[in-house]
């Protein structure tokens, strides 16, 4: 099933097209999902993206259903008898699994469900629910395609950070706690603190400044700032 030059992340706009016209928000990369999508109260409906079929594929769909009965692969649509083989021998697998199946077709975009997840009851993790649909509401719009590689995701939390870097782009040193309220991050003191991107500085008791790393930050998501509430071209230099 899996085609030379084709990604991830070719998968994802026909996928969250198909579930948008259901009525669902969709966001890419949320929490160990590649897929996320959500409809009013509706349990979260989770598809992992694949070239191909593959067993670990297999393994990130029932590491999914901890967390949700709605999950599903996708992978490219092939062509001729091998390929049509290929789909129902892995529908029966899903089937047992209690997995939906989904191929997309490159050329055209157009996505077929082949199987929708049949009942079945593995043991559910509220916790690892909780926090992804916790991750899926902080997150401002969809800032990362589905399929994407882990390292530069623009996550809530690196979201968060990007506004405290704004308002210090803007203000130069400053005291943490007006971070706080210009940029509307109610952790931006630890958030700052604790430095994980590298960004920060500490000049003085409950000061700081962006740090040379912080300042090339600013320019390299100057992109994504502007996609961010509080962002303001007046006072962001892009």
């Amino acid at each position: 099933m899996s085609k030379t030059g084709i990604r991830e992340t070719d998968l994802y706009a026909p996928v969250k097209t198909l579930l948008e016209g259901q009525g669902y928000e969709v966001k890419g990369e949320v929490g160990a999902a590649d897929v996320v999508a959500v409809r009013a109260d509706d349990d979260p409906v989770i598809v992992e993206l694949k070239t191909g079929f593959s067993l670990s594929l297999i393994h990130q769909a029932i590491e999914r259903q901890s967390i949700t009965d709605y999950v599903y692969i996708a992978v490219p649509r092939g062509s001729g008898a091998a390929a049509w083989r290929a789909i129902k021998n892995n529908m029966k697998l899903c089937r047992r699994l209690g997995l939906g199946l989904l191929t997309v077709r490159i050329e055209d975009g157009l996505v077929e469900i082949h199987l929708d997840p049949t009942p079945y009851k593995p043991r559910k993790s509220k916790q690892k629910k909780t926090r992804l649909l916790k991750e899926f509401a902080k997150r401002c719009g969809d800032p990362s395609p589905g399929g994407a590689t882990r390292p530069g995701l623009v996550t809530a939390y690196r979201q968060d950070a990007l506004r405290c870097l704004c308002v210090l782009s803007d203000s130069g040193t400053i005291r943490a706690f007006e971070v706080a309220k210009t940029s509307g991050v109610k952790a931006a003191r630890r958030i700052m603190y604790d430095n994980h991107y590298g960004w920060f500085e500490r000049t003085g008791n409950g000061m700081y400044a962006l740090s040379p790393k912080g300042k090339a930050a600013a320019v390299d998501y100057a992109a994504t700032l502007k996609t961010l509430p509080y962002y303001d071209t007046d006072k962001i230099n892009a």
